[in-house]
């Protein structure tokens, strides 16, 4: 295991205290596949909420724009 690989689990683990073992697994291991897309999806949420947009609207918003790029992720 990688300390960036690491780093991203125990990230996980603390912010997604509540979320399921499995499920926690399943993001960090999506993340790691392709950060580069995470990371642009999480600017655009911030910079929507800056807009005005409230966080749960700019995060479907952007998920939906982004859906074709996480489905190949979750495919492989």
């Amino acid at each position: 295991m990688s300390f960036q690989s690491f780093l991203l689990k125990q990230y996980a683990k603390w912010k997604m205290k509540d979320v399921p073992e499995a499920q926690r697994e399943m993001m960090t291991e999506l993340i790691s596949k392709n950060p580069q897309l995470f990371k642009t999806i999480g600017e655009e949420i911030e910079r929507r909420k800056k807009g005005g947009e409230g966080e749960t609207k700019a995060a479907m918003e952007v998920m939906k724009k982004y859906r074709a790029e996480l489905a190949v992720l979750m495919q492989k």
